[in-house]
């Protein structure tokens, strides 16, 4: 994530994918991080990977955290919601994961 300029998307958005999969909420900001890289990752990896955890989990830890990348990150969900987080489904984001890359 440190190289601004790399092309590893593809790369970055699977180990997103993996986190998200494992589901903890801590990995929300780390997946945070590399959403904002630079403005192909921010466009490449998707909103709801920032919460593996669940929405309404992820919101409330965000809400606890101290610091300017919580409070954005927390912005940005609520921004998203109306249009990204509809029926949001963990099950069927790892599902169209899975068929995407074909395991």
């Amino acid at each position: 994530m440190e190289n601004r300029n790399s092309e590893d998307k593809e790369i970055l958005k699977l180990l997103c994918i993996m986190l998200f999969c494992i589901g903890n909420v801590e990995d929300t900001e780390l997946i945070w991080q590399a959403k904002r890289k630079n403005q192909d990752t921010s466009s490449y990896i998707d909103v709801q990977l920032l919460c593996g955890a669940g929405y309404e989990e992820t919101l409330f830890y965000l809400e606890n955290m101290d610091g300017e990348q919580a409070n954005k990150e927390l912005l940005y969900l609520r921004q998203c919601e109306p249009y990204d987080f509809v029926d949001f489904s963990k099950v069927e984001w790892v599902s169209n994961y899975k068929r995407y890359y074909g395991v």
